[in-house]
Order: structure tokens, then sequence, then C-alpha cells
């Protein structure tokens, strides 16, 4: 099992990391011998979606399509801005190709400043999951300031939270749920703008 954690945020000192790399390290601990891998977008120089086939990008950004095409399940965190995820997840989730996330299992995380934001979570990134038909895990976690002390966490439910959310997240997958999805996604082919080598990203 390869499971990937994916933090959408880009700061340095993130909370959101934070708590990703605590649940990805929780379902580590209930199963050695899962593969992990961190993605923190502030690691990454990835390019702003353009429209191009995924399999045309190169550097950063393929490797972020790489690791994710890869991967059998996703811990997905975001902090909360303008009550939505962050403009560089949402990026992520626009370059990636349209079956990439098939069938397979995600966890959600969320932070924000404040109690307030919560359905976030169900109104903004678990409808994602949906789209990419994969599965969502019902339950998900969200941390708010309250949280944390000095950039540490320290809510000890939130931590039993994250590691429910660890381990539901490798027994959803070692159950051996039927993986397949028959309804398939709609054929939209992404175009290949003319005059990209111009550096023109062209206009919705």
């Amino acid at each position: 099992m390869k499971l990937v954690a994916l933090s959408g945020s880009r700061s340095e000192r993130s909370k959101t990391l934070l708590v990703v790399n605590k649940a990805i390290d929780y379902a580590k601990d209930y199963d050695p011998q899962i593969e992990t891998e961190i993605i923190h977008l502030g690691d990454y120089d990835i390019q702003y979606c353009d429209g191009r086939d995924p399999s045309l990008y190169q550097g950063d950004t393929k490797k972020v399509i790489d690791l994710i095409v890869n991967a059998d399940a996703f811990i997905v965190g975001t902090p909360i801005y303008r009550g939505s995820m962050t403009g560089a997840l949402k990026n992520v989730f626009d370059i990636i190709p349209n079956d990439s996330l098939r069938g397979k299992v995600i966890g959600f995380i969320a932070t924000g400043g404040s109690p307030h934001h919560f359905l976030a979570i169900e109104h903004q990134l678990k409808p994602l999951a949906g789209y990419f038909h994969a599965y969502a895990l019902p339950s998900a976690v969200y941390a708010h300031n309250d949280h944390f002390s000095a950039s540490t966490l320290v809510d000890t439910e939130i931590m039993n939270r994250l590691n429910e959310l660890g381990k539901s997240i490798v027994d959803f997958y070692n159950k051996g749920m039927d993986r397949s999805v028959r309804l398939g996604l709609p054929d939209i082919p992404r175009k290949q703008l003319s005059n990209y080598e111009e550096g023109y990203c062209g206009k919705a």
C-alpha cells in the first residue's frame, strides 16, 4: 500500500503540515509495512494548470502528478481560507489526470483560525472526491487555533481523531473492498493550446 499525504499549505511553519504528518505517522505505526510519502506544496515548484494534457508537464509538476497517480490512498489536508481550500491545492486537483484518484480512498483534514469553517470539508473537499470517483472517509478532522500552542498540536481529542483517521485509511485498503467504479467519467479531453510555447495560458 502506498499512502500519500498531501498538504495544501505552502507555509514553512504550517499547522496543516503538522497534523498531516501526525496522521501519516499514526497510519505507519498501525501498519509498518505501508509505504508513505508526504507532499508539502511549499517544497515544490508546481506550474499552474493551463489546459494541456497532464502527461506534458515536466519538473516538479510531473513529479507530483506521478506520486498521486501511483498512490493507493491519500491523506489530504488544507488550511481553510475564505471558506475554501487553498488555491495551491485546487491547482493540484486541476492538473492531475481525471482517473488518477478513481477507486482510491481519501481522508480529509482541514485547519482554520476558528471553529466556524469545519463544514468546508463537507462542502468543498468531499465533493472533489466524488468528482474523481474516489472514496472519501465518512469522518474527517478539523483543527483550529485553540488546538495548538506555540505551533504544537496539544489537543488530545484531535490527536485521537488523527490516529483513527490514519487507521481507517489502512483498514479500508486492507479489507479489500471492491475499488472498481463501473460508471466512468465523461470523456472531456484536454486541448493543447496552439501557442503554448509563447507562454500564453489562454482564457476561460
